[in-house]
C-alpha cells in the first residue's frame, strides 16, 4: 500500500493511499480537483500532468517517447513533470507528493 499526496492548483492537499493501478486512476477514484484523465489514461491527451516530488523522480520507470511528447506541448511542464496516467502505483510510492499542473 502507497499513501500518495495530490495537491492541486488551488492548494487543497488530499492524501490517498493505494495499491494498483495508476496514479491517474487513483486520483480520479478520490475526485482529485485538476486531474482530467480525458483520454482514460492511455497516455493520449496530458489532462493529468502533474509535478512530480523531485525526491521521488528516480523511483519511477522512465517516460516514454510518447509521454515526453505530449509533455512538450504543455506550457507547465518542468523537469520533474509526469502523466500520472504512466505512473503505476508500488510500495515504493509510498509517501510520494504530486502537485497537479492543470
Amino acid at each position: 500500500m502507497a499513501k500518495i499526496t495530490f495537491i492541486t492548483q488551488d492548494g487543497e492537499n488530499l492524501s490517498v493511499e493505494g495499491d494498483s493501478g495508476s496514479l491517474m486512476q487513483l486520483a480520479s477514484q478520490h475526485n482529485v480537483k485538476g486531474i482530467d484523465a480525458d483520454c482514460g489514461g492511455v497516455c493520449s491527451c496530458a489532462t493529468c500532468h502533474v509535478h512530480v516530488d523531485p525526491k521521488f523522480i528516480d523511483a519511477l520507470e522512465p517516460a516514454s517517447e510518447t509521454e515526453m511528447d505530449l509533455l512538450e506541448f504543455d506550457d507547465k511542464v518542468n523537469d520533474y513533470s509526469r502523466l500520472s496516467c504512466q505512473i503505476n502505483i508500488t510500495e515504493k510510492l509510498d509517501g510520494l507528493v504530486v502537485k497537479v499542473a492543470n
